[in-house]
């Protein structure tokens, strides 16, 4: 007689339990048990936020804040936060002239005014959280280099200025072409000033986010990866994988935030969000580094800085937008191979060099710039697609997720 799957189940425990000596094999496969200490202290919470990148911290940040009696955790898949938060090139950033002409060419003038203003407010919010100092906040100047076949973009540099003088009360952008010399830079043909950019230490400004957060009790649990999450009337269970035995560890929580950016595709497949890949490489120090501050090329897509005497230069994502659609970390080979070449024929063309480090991150993207920010449902929320904007948006997509929080608890 054929067997049903119940009875076998049986005769496997049975036979498990009938050898003399397997005690730490029944441990490793069979479902985690949990101790009445482990259930009620580290299982169950107030709030549950997927991702410890600028928005999650942010985020914890606000409602710890509001509501310190909440039991509030933080899960990070990664051992330290993964994606873009902490493998950016730590510009403090607007837009450049020709990013923002491109916006216009893809986006209703208002809607790229809203996408600016939301820029400086999260960069003030961010300031406020932490300090200028906390964050290695430096003005050092901000510029663009334009090449010979950008040099139209000139001509609507007074357009832009105007456009956001309501903003900013003052003119955004100006040319500052005696500077190219003494820069060193070869096959620029002008070179715009940004008055509204400042650098940071990104390193410096997620270390200080982490202890702040801790410190307003928050806890923060790194290497766990969330499988799936079902909403239920009373809370939401979310699914673990537990790394010793591979079997599911659940949590439990009143309200859930997602903030981990191209990786909540998996756990929001209706989610309009397509991963972006950067490109990222450092120089060991250069003796004599003729520039400071910030730099833009081509609509953004290319970002270099001056960095402890060493030369930060990232980009290039455009030239491969199909191969660079991946959440997966890597080298693209004829990316990085295009970064040295920019480095040695455009920003050191009479300077030796060596490369220190080179790596990627992982950014997220949609039909347009615009994050989502959004209440999924009574107990869920969502601050994603920070479009390569993070350190610039994401303690205003945090305010603005808490404050969704705090409409739905009226």
């Amino acid at each position: 007689m054929k067997k049903n799957h119940n009875d076998l189940e049986l005769n496997v425990v049975l036979f498990i339990k009938n050898l003399p000596i397997l005690p730490s094999l029944l441990v490793r496969t069979m479902p985690t048990d949990l101790s009445i200490w482990e259930r009620n202290h580290f299982t169950q919470y107030d709030i549950i936020i997927i991702g410890s990148g600028i928005v999650g911290l942010c985020t914890a940040y606000y409602l710890s804040v509001s509501y310190p009696e909440k039991r509030i955790i933080i899960l990070e898949r990664g051992l330290i936060p993964s994606g873009a938060s902490t493998k950016n090139a730590g510009f403090a950033c607007m837009g450049s002239l020709t990013e923002l002409l491109d916006d216009l060419q893809h986006m209703p003038e208002q809607a790229v005014l809203d996408l600016f203003e939301m820029r400086r407010q999260g960069l003030t919010r961010l300031q406020s959280i932490l300090g200028k100092d906390a964050m290695g906040y430096q003005q050092n100047g901000s510029y663009e280099l334009i090449r010979s076949d950008e040099m139209e973009a000139l001509d609507y540099l007074d357009r832009c200025n105007l456009l956001l003088r309501e903003l900013l009360h003052a003119d955004a952008f100006s040319l500052c072409n005696h500077l190219i010399p003494s820069f060193g830079f070869k096959g620029v043909e002008a070179m715009v000033q940004n008055l509204c950019e400042a650098e940071i230490d990104t390193g410096q400004m997620m270390s200080a986010l982490i202890g702040m957060v801790t410190k307003n009790g928050v806890q923060i649990k790194t290497g766990s990866v969330v499988a799936y999450f079902e909403e239920h009337e009373s809370g939401v269970e979310l699914v673990l994988k537990n790394p010793l035995d591979a079997s599911d560890f659940k949590m439990q929580a009143d309200h859930l935030f997602v903030c981990n950016n191209a990786f909540a595709k998996k756990l929001l497949p209706e989610a309009d969000i397509a991963p972006g890949r950067g490109q990222v490489l450092i120089t060991q120090p250069i003796n004599g580094l003729r520039f400071k501050g910030i730099f833009h090329l081509h609509k953004g897509y290319y970002y270099f800085r001056a960095y402890q005497n060493r030369v930060l230069l990232g980009g290039g994502r455009h030239k491969d937008f199909e191969g660079e659609t991946t959440c997966e970390f890597g080298l693209h080979p004829q990316l990085q191979n295009d970064l040295d070449e920019m480095l040695r024929h455009l920003i050191l063309p009479d300077q030796a060099f060596e490369i220190d480090l080179r790596w990627s991150g992982i950014m997220a993207f949609g039909p347009n710039k615009k994050p989502i920010v959004e209440q999924y449902s009574p107990r869920i929320f969502a601050g994603v697609r920070m479009g390569g904007m993070g350190v610039a948006i994401g303690s205003q997509v945090a305010f603005q997720l808490s404050e969704m929080y705090r409409k739905n608890r009226a």
